[in-house]
């Protein structure tokens, strides 16, 4: 069989973004998505069919229906053997969603006035967060199974930063919106939006005037009524799939990057002070405070001198602690499609430790990690005893592993196949500041994690987010059955705004193939300025993130980080 390989990566790429394709390259694109199309059962409502494209980030662009990404597959730790397709069987297939970052744009515990030194302060699009993640779970429903295996999905898996300011009522959105039921992403005054959008302040984009602002300057269309149309109530269908979550930095720290405990932060969160403007010099040395990690002065962060709007006060704002958030999901209310808890259980209750095991399928075991420490840094860290935890729970269902020595251990236990999950990747855990739920626990790096899963070979892959980036990285180890995959996705908030269908096939010739796929939201790549339905608010949503000032488009990634088909050798072959 004909082998798309990783040869492919610039065609792919250049034609995701919308790019000019010389008539060669389109040609080997054309073979590429005709060669995916007789690999898959289907790829309707995938980027296998059609993936967003613009113009180039130099002014402003609409959006259009590209080519879509083909497989590329990627032979780094297995060789590939024909006639695969004929043999695989399905084992599992999954979705992941990631940093999805619901925020209430109005709160006053957020510095979006930082904008223009910590490009993350403030995203043009956010006030449309809850309809367009709304809009990706429908994407789910539609698609309903793999495209390579037709598995219909097991479940989803969240990985982290699912709120953006770890506030009750971003904690509200975001369960209501998986689940389904009514929304109103609204806080303060239920009737008026109170962020900065309609503040006057010429550092942000204001849909409903013209100022004069970078956002305006390079481009950006006036949308009269568009905060009003975020702000309405709307019906989210939730997902049809059973989910799980997991843990990000976001959800246990201000806007991620704060330290825990700070006193009087309630008050900033819950009061009618909103800092909308400062001067450069403050601005500046502030963003730095934060970047580098010395002590941040809070209340002039949050309050002082400055450009100050006075909006409504809300207690819903509140921040939550982690024992908070992990109740809210064992909450009967917040069911919706399964399992009760969505992965946590009693025990993780108190909040210390929220870190569980699950049943991806029949011989597949998730592990659910916690790499957050509320110390500060949005960085993360893994604690000696959820690593020791990691371990004995590899240990029990691998009748084969290699100790921290390297030598070879065999025993007689049932085995099961891995896959972990965090919000952080192996390369954003080097912040060893200690967690205060463990003041005591010793924090472990991404490297010392890496080597500890290269131990135990029924360690499939290693799924994750926190950089807002599309990057699948090789993990090869000593022998060769000791190699996983570790799959990084993009966010839901920035573009290119994705998530990610994975689908593990067993190939009858001891390998393994991981399909990863990815999908974007269920909404029109451009709509007319005056809609306002849900879909084309979920369209404006992604068209505003891709020509956010601020964007990045190496988060895209190369076409192998894309639409793959990661080979494995089969360790319980």
């Amino acid at each position: 069989m004909a082998e798309l390989t990783r040869r492919t990566v610039a065609t792919a790429g250049a034609a995701g973004l919308g790019l000019l394709l010389c008539t060669p390259a389109a040609n080997a694109l054309d073979r590429a998505l005709r060669l995916t199309s007789t690999r898959s059962v289907s790829t309707a409502g995938t980027t296998l069919e059609q993936v967003a494209a613009g113009g180039g980030t130099s002014t402003y662009s609409r959006l259009s229906a590209g080519p879509g990404w083909p497989l590329v597959v990627r032979s780094d730790l297995a060789t590939p053997q024909s006639g695969r397709d004929d043999r695989r069987r399905a084992l599992s297939a999954f979705v992941q969603f990631t940093d999805l970052h619901i925020t209430d744009t109005e709160s006053p515990a957020r510095f979006e006035y930082l904008h223009p030194f910590i490009g993350s302060a403030h995203r043009p699009q956010e006030a449309l967060g809850t309809v367009a993640t709304s809009a990706l779970v429908e994407r789910v429903n539609s698609v309903r199974q793999g495209p390579f295996t037709g598995r219909p999905f097991d479940l989803m898996v969240t990985t982290g930063d699912n709120t953006d300011n770890h506030e009750l009522i971003e904690l509200d959105w975001f369960l209501k919106v998986l689940n389904g039921g009514s929304v109103t992403p609204n806080s303060g005054d239920t009737n008026t939006y109170e962020g900065v959008q309609n503040s006057g302040n010429h550092e942000f984009w204001n849909p409903g005037k013209p100022g004069g602002d970078d956002y305006t300057a390079k481009g950006f269309p006036q949308i009269p009524g568009l905060l009003e149309a975020a702000l309405k109530t709307f019906t989210a269908p939730g997902l049809d799939v059973p989910w799980y979550c997991t843990f990000g930095n976001h959800d246990d720290s201000i806007v991620g990057s704060l330290p825990a405990r700070i006193p009087g932060i309630d008050a900033w969160y819950t009061g009618k002070y909103k800092v909308i403007g400062k001067d450069e010099t403050t601005a500046k040395k502030l963003a730095t405070a934060i970047e580098s990690g010395s002590s941040v002065p809070v209340a002039e962060l949050f309050g002082g001198s400055g450009t100050i709007r006075e909006v409504t006060p809300d207690a819903r704002r509140r921040p939550f602690s982690t024992g908070e958030f992990v109740r809210a999901h064992l909450d009967a209310a917040n069911t919706g499609p399964g399992p009760v808890g969505h992965g946590f259980t009693s025990a993780n209750a108190d909040g210390q430790n929220v870190y569980y095991t699950f049943r991806i399928a029949p011989g597949i075991t998730g592990i659910s990690l916690d790499t957050t420490t509320d110390a500060g840094f949005a960085d993360g860290s893994i604690g000696l005893a959820q690593y020791n935890w990691v371990e004995s729970t590899l240990k029990r269902n691998s009748s084969t592993y290699y100790d921290f020595f390297g030598r070879k251990v065999t025993h007689g236990v049932t085995d099961e196949l891995f896959i972990l999950f965090s919000h952080h990747t192996s390369g954003s855990m080097g912040n060893l500041l200690p967690d205060s739920r463990h003041l005591l626990d010793p924090r472990l790096d991404g490297n010392a994690f890496v080597a500890l899963l290269k131990r135990f070979p029924n360690v499939l892959a290693w799924v994750n987010g926190h950089t807002h980036r599309n990057q699948i990285t090789p993990h090869a180890g000593n022998t060769p059955q000791q190699g996983f995959w570790e799959i990084n996705t993009a966010s839901h908030v920035d573009f290119p705004q994705h998530a990610r269908i994975v689908e593990v096939a067993d190939n009858a010739d001891g390998t393994l193939s991981l399909f990863t796929t990815l999908i974007e939201a269920e909404a029109p790549y451009a709509v007319d300025y005056d809609a306002r339905t849900p879909q084309a608010l979920a369209s404006l949503y992604r068209e505003l993130s891709y020509n956010d000032i601020h964007t990045d488009l190496g988060r895209v990634g190369d076409a192998a980080d894309h639409n793959t088909e990661l080979l494995l050798v089969n360790p319980l072959a």
